[in-house]
């Protein structure tokens, strides 16, 4: 009698039941790290090199390295 009250165990399609449930998990926790990653790191990191180089004179830089004798190549007059 005691038999008759609990339910059979689901023995067939088990795996895949489970499986749909953590992939489907598994692609909406990678694409909120991917969200994330882009909006909390590559935007802002993409920003802060536009800005950097907006104002970047490369033969300036040149010149205050070479007057203080970073570069060998190029010696400080």
């Amino acid at each position: 009698m005691s038999a008759a009250l609990l339910p059979k165990p689901q023995m067939r399609r088990l795996l895949a039941r489970r499986m749909k449930f953590h992939l489907l998990g598994a692609f909406l926790v990678s694409l909120g790290c991917a969200t994330l990653y882009k909006f909390g790191v590559a935007e802002p990191r993409k920003r802060a090199y536009a800005a950097f180089y907006r104002n970047y004179d490369p033969v300036k830089d040149f010149e205050a390295m070479k007057a203080a004798g970073v570069l060998e190549s190029a010696p400080a007059k």
